[in-house]
This record gives C-alpha cells, sequence and structure tokens, in this order.
C-alpha cells in the first residue's frame, strides 16, 4: 500500500530507501491523479520485494515539489539509492510505468 510521504519523513522513506521508489506528487484535486493512484498501488504490490510507493501531496509539500521541480500534477519521479532517476509527466499509462520500472 503506497505509503504517504512529507518533508518530515521524505528522507527517510524515499532517500533512504533500500528499494526503487516512486514518489507520486498529486494533488487531491487532480483527476488523473486519482485514476493513477490505483494503478500505482497495483504495481508496488506486484513488486513488492525490489519497490515501493509514496504519496506526495503538493498542495501541503510545497517545498518538496519546488525542491525537486513538479509544476504540476501527477508528476512521478523514480528513485533508486537516494537518487532520481527518471520522471513521468501527466496522466501515464501502466505500461508507461512498467516500461520505466524496468529500464532502471
Amino acid at each position: 500500500m503506497p505509503s504517504k510521504v512529507n518533508s518530515d519523513n521524505f528522507d527517510a522513506e524515499v532517500l533512504r530507501s533500500d528499494k526503487t521508489v516512486i514518489a507520486d506528487f498529486y494533488s487531491d484535486s487532480c483527476v488523473p491523479c486519482k485514476r493513477l493512484s490505483p494503478v500505482l498501488a497495483e504495481i508496488e504490490e506486484e513488486n513488492a520485494d525490489t519497490l515501493k510507493v509514496a504519496k506526495v501531496n503538493i498542495n501541503f509539500n510545497i517545498e518538496l515539489a519546488e525542491q525537486y521541480g513538479v509544476s504540476s500534477a501527477p508528476t512521478i519521479i523514480f528513485f533508486k539509492e537516494g537518487s532520481e532517476v527518471e520522471r513521468l509527466n501527466g496522466a501515464v499509462s501502466k505500461s508507461e510505468i512498467i516500461d520505466t520500472i524496468n529500464k532502471i
């Protein structure tokens, strides 16, 4: 199950994770974000040994959004060993996310 992440726990949950992390920068009022959420949960469940999903609400975590250059939702940032390795913007399909995971 994707975990909610904020400025207080971003470092521990995302940057110091031993798994690849998909950080989902979203907004509660964003329709594409709502459609993407169950897709990310499904991907996390299918890849539980190697992957985790962290959800970052950009309305309440403006500083994180600014730090990572997130200007629109949804933005998905892939982190591996504490560094950003890939990014997808907008409403993307499950296959696009899987392709990106396989690439990294």
